[in-house]
C-alpha cells in the first residue's frame, strides 16, 4: 500500500515538473538552443554540484559551450536558465530596454545594498541613474584625481619593505585596501585609513561581508536567508552583524553630512564666508554623498535610507572590481617585461622622473599606451566575469524567442576570448586597443563595463583610478614575475585561488 502511494506521489511530482518546464523547453528547442541532459526535478543540478566548484566553473561553462554551442540551456531545481558567450545575443540583451532586470542571484546582495542602482529596476532605476550621473561630470572627476594620487602613494610607500626582488606579494589584498580608501573618500567624503589601519571595524566588515557574499554565490544552501539560517546559523548571524555595523557607520556619515550641508546653506543665506571651504580654507571636494543629499524625486529629498542604498552600492561596486582590475593588470605587466618597459617609458615621458610629483587629470589622459594595457587586461580578466539578467516576459532576442522567467547569464570572460572576434585570444597584446586597431573591435564582444542602458556608470572613474594607481606602481617599482600563476575563479568578482602574485624591486632611473 505504502509503495503504491510513494510511487503515485513520485509520478505526480515528475508530471508536475514536466508540465511546468514544458513550455520553456519547447520554446528554446524551437529556437535551436541545446544543452546537457536534464533529470526530472533536479534538472542539471548534479552536473554543477558534483565534482564542480568555483574554481572549475569557468572551465565547465567552456566545455559545455564547446559541446552545445555558444548558447546553452540549463535548469536547476525548477530554475530555468541559459548561459551564453554569443556576442550577437549579448548585444541583443544589453541593448534592450526589456531585459534590464537583474538575475535572481543578485538578490543575495539585497540585505546589504537594498535596491540601489545595482539592484533596482523600472522607474526607480531610471530615476536613480539620472540623479547619480552628474557625479561623474568631468569637473568632479578632476577633484577625485588628487584622492587617487594620494592613496596610491600610500600603497607604494607601504610596499617598500617587501620590495627586495625576492618576496612574493599577493597584490589583491594590497590593492583592496587602497581601493577602499579611495571609494570611501570619493563616495562618502570621509577618510577610513584602510591602508594604515586595516583593523578599523568598518574596513573589516566590508572585507568580511564581501567574502561571505562570494561564498553565498557559490553555495546553494546559503543562497536564501531561510536556508542559511537553518544550515549556517552562526555564519548568518556573523553576516547580519557586519552588515549592521556598515549600515550604522554609513547612517552616521550621512546624518553628519546632511547637518553640515544644512549649516552651510544657513551660513550662505546669512552672507557668511564661503561655506564650500573647510576650516583651513581649502576647497572641499564634492562627494557622491553630497550629490545625493542635494537631489530630490518628485520634489521630495531622498531619505537617509535611499542615500545609504546608493552609498553602500558604491562601496561594494567601487572597491572589489577595481581591486581585481588593478591586481590582474600589475600581474600581466610583471610577466610581460617588454610591455612593462614600454608603459614605464610612457609614464616617464608624461609625468617625469620625480616619483613624488602629483599626477594630474591631464597626465592621466595622455597615458594612451597604459590605457591599452588596462583594456587588454580587462579583456583577459574582466573583474565581472558574468552578467545576469532575468526575463520578465517572452522576448525575441537575436531572432530567437526566449520565454519569461528565463535567467540569462552572459559569460563575458569567455566572450572576450572568442577567436571569432580576437585573433590569438589568450595572448596578452595591448596593441589590440591602439588607435589603428581599436575600430576593429566589436563593441559587444568587449564588455568589461557592460553596455547599453545598464552599462557601468562609474567606468570613467574606474579608468582614472586604475591609471593613477598602476602608473604610481610603475614609477616606484620594477614588477617581477614571482609567485604562482593565477588560477581565475568565478565569484562575485574575478579572483584567483592562488593569489595574484608578483615581486617588486625599487625603480632606479
Amino acid at each position: 500500500m505504502w509503495l503504491e502511494i510513494v510511487a503515485l506521489l513520485v509520478t505526480a511530482l515528475f508530471l508536475w515538473d514536466h508540465l511546468k518546464m514544458r513550455r520553456q523547453n519547447k520554446m528554446l528547442a524551437a529556437a535551436g538552443v541545446r544543452g546537457p541532459l536534464q533529470l526530472p526535478l533536479l534538472g542539471n543540478a548534479p552536473l554543477f554540484m558534483l565534482g564542480e566548484n568555483a574554481e572549475t566553473m569557468l572551465d565547465l561553462e567552456k566545455r559545455l559551450i564547446d559541446k552545445h554551442g555558444k548558447i546553452v540551456h540549463v535548469t536547476m531545481f525548477q530554475e530555468f536558465g541559459v548561459f551564453t558567450s554569443d556576442t550577437r545575443l549579448i548585444e541583443a540583451i544589453l541593448s534592450s530596454q526589456q531585459t534590464i532586470t537583474k538575475n535572481r542571484l543578485y538578490g543575495l546582495l539585497h540585505c546589504w545594498l537594498g535596491t540601489g542602482l545595482l539592484l533596482s529596476t523600472g522607474n526607480k532605476w531610471f530615476r536613480r541613474r539620472k540623479i547619480i550621473t552628474p557625479t561623474f561630470h568631468f569637473k568632479i572627476l578632476e577633484q577625485f584625481v588628487e584622492v587617487f594620487d594620494q592613496q596610491s602613494a600610500i600603497m607604494a610607500e607601504q610596499l617598500y619593505d617587501r620590495a627586495d626582488g625576492k618576496t612574493v606579494i599577493n597584490m589583491f589584498p594590497v590593492a583592496c585596501l587602497a581601493a577602499l580608501d579611495i571609494i570611501a573618500e570619493t563616495s562618502m567624503g570621509v577618510k577610513i585609513n584602510a591602508q594604515r589601519s586595516p583593523n578599523f571595524p568598518y574596513v573589516q566588515s566590508v572585507k568580511v561581508v564581501s567574502n561571505m557574499m562570494a561564498e553565498r554565490f557559490m553555495n546553494p544552501l546559503q543562497r536564501f536567508d531561510g536556508s542559511m539560517r537553518i544550515f549556517y546559523p552562526l555564519l548568518y548571524r556573523k553576516l547580519m552583524k557586519n552588515i549592521k555595523l556598515m549600515h550604522d557607520f554609513t547612517d552616521k556619515v550621512i546624518s553628519e553630512r546632511r547637518d553640515a550641508l544644512q549649516k552651510s546653506l544657513n551660513e550662505s543665506s546669512n552672507n557668511a564666508p564661503n561655506a564650500e571651504e573647510d576650516d583651513v580654507g581649502s576647497k572641499r571636494r564634492m562627494a557622491l554623498l553630497d550629490v545625493l543629499l542635494q537631489s530630490s524625486v518628485d520634489g521630495q529629498p531622498l531619505s537617509n535610507e535611499d542615500i545609504r542604498e546608493e552609498v553602500d552600492t558604491f562601496m561594494f561596486e567601487g572597491h572589489d572590481t577595481t581591486t581585481s582590475a588593478i591586481s590582474y593588470t600589475l600581474y600581466l605587466l610583471a610577466r610581460h617585461p617588454e610591455v612593462q618597459a614600454r608603459a614605464f617609458q610612457e609614464v616617464r615621458e608624461v609625468i617625469g622622473d620625480d616619483k613624488s610629483k602629483p599626477v594630474t587629470m591631464r597626465d592621466l589622459g595622455e597615458l594612451k599606451y597604459l590605457e591599452c594595457v588596462i583594456k587588454e587586461s580587462l579583456r583577459l580578466y574582466p573583474p565581472v566575469p558574468m552578467i545576469g539578467r532575468q526575463l520578465t516576459e517572452d522576448v525575441v532576442l537575436d531572432g530567437k524567442l526566449f520565454p519569461a522567467r528565463t535567467n540569462i547569464i552572459m559569460v563575458t570572460y569567455l566572450a572576450q576570448r572568442d577567436p571569432d572576434f580576437f585573433p590569438e585570444p589568450d595572448r596578452f597584446n595591448p596593441d589590440r586597443f591602439s588607435p589603428a586597431n581599436v575600430s576593429n573591435i566589436d563593441v559587444f564582444a568587449y564588455t568589461p563595463f557592460s553596455a547599453g542602458p545598464r552599462n557601468c556608470i562609474g567606468q570613467k572613474f574606474a579608468m582614472l583610478e586604475m591609471k593613477s594607481t598602476i602608473s604610481k606602481m610603475l614609477r616606484h617599482f620594477e614588477l617581477l614575475p614571482l609567485g604562482e600563476p593565477v588560477k581565475p575563479v568565478m565569484n562575485l568578482i574575478l579572483r584567483s585561488t592562488t593569489g595574484i602574485n608578483l615581486g617588486l624591486k625599487p625603480r632606479v632611473y
